[in-house]
């Protein structure tokens, strides 16, 4: 089994969605209002009260052959509007 971790900007959010769902994914987990330090080397304080700047974090677990076909469909929004993509091994308990 594989985990995704995408990470990208939180407007894109509706758009990302519906690139799993039409990839046939089991089933994500989202998180809102991510933040972090990346290559400008500052953590914006300024998302904390209007929530411009914020990211999503959104996992997904699934077996190889879904990923293949989410690739296919999450890396031209990705090379559109950024964001970062990365896979691992899992191994369910």
């Amino acid at each position: 089994m594989k985990r995704l971790d995408l990470i990208f900007s939180e407007r894109e959010l509706h758009e990302m969605l519906k690139c799993l769902e039409s990839a046939e994914v089991p089933g994500y987990t989202v998180m809102k209002h991510v933040t972090g330090r990346g290559p400008e080397r500052v953590v914006s304080e300024d998302m904390e009260f209007t929530g411009l700047g914020a990211n999503a974090h959104v996992i997904v677990f699934c077996e190889q052959s879904v990923l293949i076909k989410l690739k296919e469909k999450i890396q031209p929004l990705l090379n559109y509007y950024g964001g970062v993509a990365y896979v691992s091994e899992s191994t369910p308990l």
